[in-house]
């Protein structure tokens, strides 16, 4: 009577023999045959093209999924009180926070942040605090809901004015030191 060892010894052999002879024949036909090559070439294309265009198919459903996210934020609608700002600003910046920490609920936190931005009174300040402290990903789909909300002003509010014009101070008409 045979043992188990020595059956399963004498598959394993086998199933190791065969798969070494399938490598040889694979290896001596790609360096043999130019048909095989080319068939080889063509479905790595094959392959390579099947990718692209599903990564291409998942970015298009992505920017449909942003810009979905916008317009239904959109139509809820923000308030436009000041304590009610405030409070809508400081509960969508903790949801956004709390939703990033999930790696599979980037665009719910996106669209927190957004929220937060679109009632905040500066948010370009706001969105450089925000490129400090959130995850790249969210910012990355936070960057998209922006470019696609033409409605968002991006100005740091009045004081954006150009900033400090040095026309404008006291004794700018004066030559400096030693260039008379």
């Amino acid at each position: 009577m045979v043992q188990t060892n020595t059956v399963v010894t004498i598959s394993a052999a086998t199933a190791a023999t065969g798969l070494l002879a399938y490598v040889i024949y694979f290896d001596y036909q790609r360096r043999v045959d130019p048909n095989f090559r080319r068939n080889l070439r063509r479905e790595e294309r094959r392959q390579a093209r099947a990718e692209k265009e599903e990564a291409q198919a998942q970015t298009k459903q992505k920017r449909k999924d942003i810009q979905r996210s916008v317009d239904q934020a959109k139509e809820e609608g923000f308030p436009t009180g000041v304590n009610e700002k405030e409070q809508f600003f400081m509960d969508h910046v903790q949801k956004g926070e709390m939703l990033a920490a999930d790696p599979s609920r980037t665009l719910d936190a996106a669209l927190a942040f957004y929220k937060a931005l679109k009632v905040y009174p500066t948010p370009g300040d706001l969105i450089s605090i925000y490129d400090k402290t959130v995850d790249k990903r969210v910012l990355d789909v936070l960057a998209e809901m922006i470019a696609y909300d033409k409605s968002l002003d991006l100005g740091s509010g009045p004081s954006l004015g150009g900033g400090i014009n040095i026309a404008d101070m006291p004794g700018a008409g004066m030559p400096s030191v030693g260039l008379d």
